[in-house]
């Protein structure tokens, strides 16, 4: 298991670094085996920046800042119960193409707000948009979600996910309509993978990180995509002026847990990509055992032609990251992952494979539990 830093370490740690002044909060890509560690990067002077919309990189407060799930702001935050005792799985299940379902969930809203990196802190961060739980804020909490509605299609799935807001020039674009939200196996081992703790949180990616980084990240699908442009880096200057042509991104989360946090001070290190052992199969790492869901991102943003003036409020297109924070209501989370991820199936939003009509689905018409 990963070993736990202790809290007077951490606590050492920043008082000095206030005396040397404030401290940029490396968001390290911890990836396990098979992975690779990026570490922070300065932001180039060929960022763009504006007096509307600061490209703000993420910087740590010079002292803990308590919040509603951390009250000594620490930011460790144990899981209770911890999951211990599990080895990493090893074995190979009958072969099935898919094993993934998707949360189709929309936009509610934008905010200079980051209820993971900032908990109840308001303009520490660049502007992100908003997905699924309609109420998420910088005070956001697991209670806090737990009350609030969703733009979801599942009712159940009350879990916030966000990423920085695009820009075209100044003019907010948002993802129009239900995005694309993958919950898949990442290991060899479908039948070995969990649902996610309640409260679980992390941040995929790292708005500091370089271009170089995030093209080798071990979660790129598929990089910036528009038109016939495919595998880009950044945000490509021009797309073709097509209705039928968006700006597109795709990226994998890691879905290796520590079995221990449902956070920790960097927001990744209690989470690890799964890597290759043996017949080629990919299996959680020893120091991360617990196989979760791989969330995927599939994007769209309804912006093409002139794309000289598109941008991230984190920075140009390889700051691109996001963050997720599990608010799901559990038996509903449940009966999607043993269904659809567990039996092998390429699901909707309802739990049911269109290819597979007669294993049924896990909700019913209202994407509520039958």
């Amino acid at each position: 298991m990963a070993e736990r830093i202790s809290r007077s370490t951490v606590v050492s740690a920043l008082i000095v670094a206030t005396s040397l002044a404030l401290v940029f909060l490396g968001f390290t890509a911890i990836t396990g085996a098979g992975g690779t560690t990026a570490d922070a990067a300065p932001r180039t002077a060929a960022e763009p920046a504006t007096a509307a919309h600061a490209m703000q990189g993420h910087v740590m407060a010079a002292a803990p800042v308590p919040s509603g799930d951390d009250p000594d702001g620490d930011g460790y935050i144990p899981a209770n119960p911890p999951v211990t005792g599990v080895l990493p799985s090893t074995d190979i299940p009958p072969h099935r193409y898919f094993h993934e379902f998707q949360a189709n969930c929309s936009v509610t809203h934008t905010g200079s707000v980051d209820p993971i990196v900032f908990p109840g802190q308001l303009n520490k961060s660049h502007n992100h948009t908003f997905m699924g739980n309609d109420t998420t804020d910088e005070n956001s909490t697991t209670a806090s979600l737990g009350t609030g509605g969703t733009a979801c299609k599942a009712p159940g799935d009350l879990s916030a996910y966000w990423m920085p807001t695009l820009y075209n020039g100044d003019r907010e674009v948002r993802p129009v309509g239900p995005q694309t939200i993958y919950y898949k196996s990442g290991v060899t081992d479908y039948t070995s993978v969990r649902p996610f703790p309640k409260g679980l949180r992390f941040v995929v990616g790292n708005p500091m990180q370089t271009a170089e980084e995030f093209r080798d990240h071990p979660g790129m699908v598929e990089g910036w995509e528009c038109g016939e442009s495919y595998h880009n880096v950044e945000i490509p200057a021009t797309c073709p002026t097509r209705p039928d042509v968006q700006l597109n991104l795709r990226m994998q989360a890691p879905s290796c847990w520590d079995g221990i946090h449902l956070d920790t001070p960097d927001h990744q290190s209690h989470m690890a990509y799964p890597g290759a052992q043996g017949a080629n199969q990919d299996v959680c790492p020893a120091t991360h055992p617990v196989a979760l869901p791989m969330i995927e991102f599939k994007m769209a943003w309804p912006v093409n032609g002139d794309m000289s003036q598109v941008r991230l409020a984190s920075g140009m297109g390889h700051s691109f990251h996001y963050d997720f924070f599990n608010a799901w209501d559990d038996a509903t989370l449940d009966a999607m992952v043993d269904h659809c991820i567990i039996g092998g199936l390429q699901c909707d939003a309802r739990g049911y494979d269109e290819n597979n009509p007669g294993e049924g689905a896990a909700l019913d018409e209202n994407y509520e539990l039958p």
